[in-house]
């Protein structure tokens, strides 16, 4: 697999830029053979916007933590540099939460959880993919150290909430900058969504750790409110009334199993799912919580169908690790590709970092991609290609027409919803203020999720495109978020309420999901082409698509199987190889054995 880089980013790229110019590889292409040039630039990103709002004094003589030395750029660290960082890191943040050494961590546990998840999850197949995935059990959340432990954090996180925030400086910022993982695109892992299903039966789970998700928000006549996701949360919500909460109940179960009553939907099927939610008799603080926060669907174009299905699914999710439907693996989206890599690579996958192809050379004959040429002028064989869309050629992509996708990444100084708690991860649904404005989709993210500094937090946004990112953006960040000069600062204290924004950036992403084979433009029957991240909040779309992709290059190979076990695994040659501990199935029956890294 190749990495592709921009021809200025390390040293050495300058001169292969000026080959591809000149373009050497035509040398290389035989009389029965065509070349087809790839893309030289990623257009993937357009429209950016960074601006800084942090005290910006003495920055020049700061640098980052860790860093490189200037003098010597082209010094790249190795990986078992790279993970012996990663994994000092971890053991200096990731403090395990009740006795866990690793797997799912949340910072809240409801008394009436533990029932709720027995109930939920019976003791079969699903309850060793739970423990697989690190998932608390209930003699783990009653025991008294684990009751201690929580009460020593929950007097700590109290302490530190009331406190005033400190004044974060951008020189901070850049010295603490290896603290911040930021993903390109923000998004939530469904606890029974397809990627953890696919992660617990490849094994591949082993390598990540992941973080409850412990808030779901909304924002309803301009306060942000938390919303009641269990049985025990509806109960013990303050926010509804006796009423509603036996209304929000007695809906809620029947969207759990609304298959077996067609006929209380069949009528509705074709309108709108809030007009349908107007004829449950659901006050208008109930639709608002159901629609934006629980369905999470548009109020303008989701039928009932779609969203009687949307609702089952974020019920379904529940109980399984939390009690909320999602995780968050730490580190950011960016370690899920990293977790497949490390399992191909133990079964023998190369990959070629810094590595960048140049085109593609095809049969006349057949139309079948033959080999491709990399940016050194070496060509390598190959009997199949997958490729990121990005990847390919205007002149292949001139009959697509590509959706786009609104992004802003901020860097804040405090939570959108001040609690007891300043570790939460939370996510909020903000829905369109205007007609033409499309829905909002927020994921606030603290330190503890390995990817913001300490006293900050890390707010992706995302929606739809209709303008800039900019333009798309800006009216949900001035309803949550305040920006505070110096000079203001000194003059009204710290009695700011919503959260300053210390740094932010909007762009404008390209969507490519969806779109179909026969658009791209003589593109040869063994090459395959993945889109690029879309705009939903699972990952869904993503394995399927890898899958049909699989099915289609080997359709009699089973895909992602679970690895074998190590003495089961035959090796070429009269040479033997040790035994990697971390490769064993013996943790599945005994998880507590898992040798600590």
């Amino acid at each position: 697999m190749f990495e592709k880089r921009p021809a200025s980013s390390a040293c050495g790229f300058e001169k292969a830029d000026t080959c591809e110019e000149t373009e050497p590889w035509k040398d290389l292409i035989l009389g029965n053979e065509e070349g087809i040039p790839l893309s030289k630039k990623d257009k993937t990103i357009q429209h950016v916007e960074e601006f800084c709002y942090a005290s910006q004094d003495s920055v020049e003589d700061v640098e980052e933590a860790g860093a490189l030395p200037k003098h010597s750029t082209s010094v790249i660290p190795t990986s078992s540099e790279v993970l012996e960082e990663a994994s000092a890191t971890t053991e200096e943040e990731c403090v395990p939460l009740d006795g866990q050494s690793s797997g799912v961590k949340g910072e809240e546990t409801s008394p009436e959880s533990p029932s709720e998840n027995n109930a939920k999850c019976p003791d079969d197949h699903n309850s060793v993919e739970v423990t697989s995935l690190g998932e608390k059990h209930s003699d783990d959340v009653t025991s008294d150290q684990s009751v201690s432990g929580t009460e020593n954090e929950e007097s700590t996180s109290i302490m530190d909430a009331t406190a005033e925030p400190k004044k974060i400086t951008y020189s901070q910022i850049v010295k603490e900058g290896r603290r911040f993982n930021i993903d390109l695109i923000s998004k939530l892992l469904y606890s029974r969504g397809l990627l953890i299903d696919l992660l617990i039966k490849s094994n591949v789970s082993r390598y990540a750790e992941f973080k409850n998700v412990t808030r779901i928000l909304a924002f309803r006549e301009g306060r942000v409110e938390q919303v009641p996701c269990s049985r025990a949360d509806v109960f013990n919500s303050k926010q509804l009334t006796m009423v509603e909460k036996r209304m929000l109940m007695r809906f809620l179960t029947f969207c759990l199993d609304y298959e077996a009553h067609p006929d209380e939907y069949q009528a509705q099927k074709d309108c709108k799912f809030s007009d349908y939610l107007k004829t449950q008799k659901l006050t208008p603080n109930l639709q608002h919580f159901i629609l934006h926060s629980i369905a999470m669907v548009s109020e303008a174009d989701c039928c009932t169908i779609d969203g009687l299905k949307a609702t089952q699914k974020f019920l379904q999710c529940l109980g399984r690790y939390g009690n909320t439907p999602f995780l968050f693996p730490l580190y950011g989206q960016g370690e899920i590709p990293q977790c497949f890599c490390r399992m191909c690579a133990v079964f023998g996958g190369i990959y070629c970092l810094r590595h960048s192809v140049q085109c593609l050379v095809v049969d006349k004959e057949t139309r079948r991609c033959k080999a491709i040429i990399d940016h050194f002028g070496q060509r390598i064989n190959a009997s199949y290609f997958v490729v990121e869309d990005s990847y390919l050629s205007e002149k292949i992509c001139r009959n697509v027409c590509y959706r786009q996708i609104s992004r802003a990444v901020l860097i804040t100084d405090r939570s959108i919803l001040k609690t007891s708690s300043d570790q939460q991860i939370s996510i909020l649904n903000i829905p369109s203020m205007e007609p033409d404005q499309p829905a909002v989709c927020i994921i606030e993210l603290c330190s503890s999720a390995m990817t913001c500094m300490k006293n900050t937090y890390l707010v992706h946004l995302t929606c739809s495109s209709v303008k800039t990112a900019k333009e798309d953006l800006e009216p949900v960040v001035w309803q949550l978020f305040t920006i505070v000069t110096e000079t203001e600062s000194e003059g009204t204290g710290a009695s700011v309420q919503k959260p300053q924004i210390l740094w932010s950036v909007y762009f404008n992403m390209k969507d490519s999901s969806g779109v179909d084979r026969t658009l791209y433009d003589s593109l040869p029957s063994n090459v395959y082409v993945c889109s690029g991240p879309d705009s939903a909040l699972g990952n869904d779309c993503a394995v399927r698509q890898a899958e049909a992709i699989f099915q289609e290059m080997f359709p009699s190979e089973e895909f992602c199987p679970p690895p074998p076990n190590p003495e089961d695994i035959i090796y070429d040659g009269d040479g033997t190889q040790a035994e990697d501990p971390r490769f064993s199935n013996e943790s599945e029956a005994n998880p507590e054995t898992l040798p600590e890294e």
